[in-house]
């Protein structure tokens, strides 16, 4: 009989403990929503980011992918990957647009392909139309291209609306007239879904909502009290996406052009050279991603020919003036696709004036040298020790007097870096011998 308080008191115990476990349990199956955002121009680096963070959300569990943007437009292939990604999940996706952004050009098609479109109040949506562009990268708006692109786009757009039950006829003048609304008026237009002022507005007005997935199946999204998970970009790919900066690659190309013109102009300083090469290669990837226009490309390349025909061949100033005239042609024009992927004028002004203001002063210090030998004759030279450039086997370089000279080695080899004496000088040839020869 004494046992029996104490089987209650412990079943009393159990359940007091059970409790706060079932609140605890029930706190844990709280709804999760990953959120991705989408800022600037659209290229492949954001599309593969999304791809990422998609997988991750799918992983984890997710029951909404929220995806924040902000975008003034961006590039087709990469837009359309995006879209694929959207009709493709198997988890719903919502798109909000920020407050005071817009989702304009590309940023118009993935805000009505996904299953919930909303916008902030101050934001805009349209603007779609798309740009097209000739071989030379420029606009053409009247020719055949241009028509058939027109087409295509709109056919795309209305595709989307009328998958998600939303204004075809806008959608398609949003893209044929480059329409375009506020988020307000959006919604009174049936473009979108929701407008939201903050993302807590946006959870609460989406919880309960009943949506129709591309397979045709419906899921009613669940917010109430949802935990946010947000997705950022990593470390290298937000890298490339700053390379995808059309005024990063243009830096990144400059640097490059400009590195290795100063170390053939003064080999042997390693730096300006290794700065090259490294910027090269990373211009190259901008490039990749970016809507090079071709023509601005092989423009600066035969600036970079011009200069380097100044260090050899030296004209005073004319191959380098040639070349800054061919450097800024195709700094202006090195990107087609309107203002969007332009490079900053000023930024441009800035760089050519550099490199021009570099160029005058190695022209300044050739005449200066110039100058110097004719005053001085070819019999000064005699006696002076000078840095073996490349081996002397009897032939090779030398530098003298900040340039390199064509070499003779009277008796014997030389390797680089041996200090060597001339002897005599034929026209732009020097014969040299070893200093512990002759006893000089």
């Amino acid at each position: 009989m004494c046992m029996k308080p104490f089987r209650i008191a412990l079943i009393v115990l159990v359940l007091l403990l059970a409790v706060p476990s079932a609140f605890l349990s029930a706190d844990d199956e709280k709804p999760l929503v990953a959120v991705l955002n989408l800022e600037g121009a659209i290229t492949p680096v954001q599309a593969e980011y999304l791809e990422r963070g998609f997988e991750q959300a799918v992983a984890d569990d997710a029951g909404l992918i929220l995806i924040e943007m902000n975008t003034p437009g961006g590039l087709d292939g990469a837009m359309r990957d995006i879209v694929r990604l959207i009709k493709n999940s198997p988890v719903p996706v919502a798109v909000y647009v920020t407050p005071g952004g817009r989702a304009a050009s590309a940023g118009f098609f993935i805000t009505i392909a996904a299953d919930i479109a909303a916008m902030a109040p101050d934001s805009s949506i349209g603007s779609a139309t798309p740009v097209v562009l000739d071989q030379d990268g420029q606009a053409e708006p009247t020719d055949d291209m241009q028509k058939k692109i027109l087409n295509d786009a709109i056919a795309y757009a209305r595709g989307l609306a009328e998958a998600r039950e939303r204004n075809a006829e806008w959608a398609e003048l949003a893209v044929r007239e480059a329409a375009s609304v506020t988020g307000s008026e959006a919604l009174g237009l049936n473009v979108i879904d929701i407008v939201a002022i903050s993302q807590d507005d946006l959870f609460n007005q989406m919880h309960g909502l009943e949506v129709t997935r591309p397979d045709g199946s419906t899921v009613i999204i669940n917010t109430e009290n949802a935990t946010t998970s947000v997705i950022e970009m990593t470390f290298m790919e937000g890298l490339l996406l700053a390379l995808s900066d059309p005024n990063i690659a243009y830096i990144l190309l400059s640097l490059a052009i400009l590195g290795i013109t100063v170390e053939i102009f003064n080999p042997g300083l390693i730096f300006p050279g290794t700065l090259g090469a490294i910027s090269g290669l990373m211009a190259f990837y901008s490039l990749g991603v970016l809507p090079v226009n071709y023509a601005g490309i092989l423009l600066m390349v035969l600036a970079f020919g011009l200069f380097i025909a100044e260090a050899f061949t030296p004209t005073f100033g004319l191959f380098i003036a040639g070349g800054i005239v061919s450097f800024t042609t195709g700094s202006l024009i090195l990107f087609k696709g309107g203002p969007l992927f332009a490079v900053n004028p000023w930024l441009i002004a800035i760089v050519v004036l550099l490199i021009a203001a570099f160029l005058i002063f190695v022209i300044q210090r050739v005449v200066v040298a110039h100058r110097h030998k004719a005053g001085t004759g070819s019999e000064g030279y005699s006696g002076k020790q000078v840095s073996v450039h490349t081996p002397l086997k009897p032939k090779g370089t030398v530098f003298f007097d900040g340039e390199r000279w064509n070499a003779i080695l009277e008796e014997g080899t030389a390797e680089v870096g041996e200090k060597v004496v001339i002897t005599r000088s034929e026209g732009l040839t020097l014969y040299v011998k070893k200093i512990n020869q002759g006893g000089n």
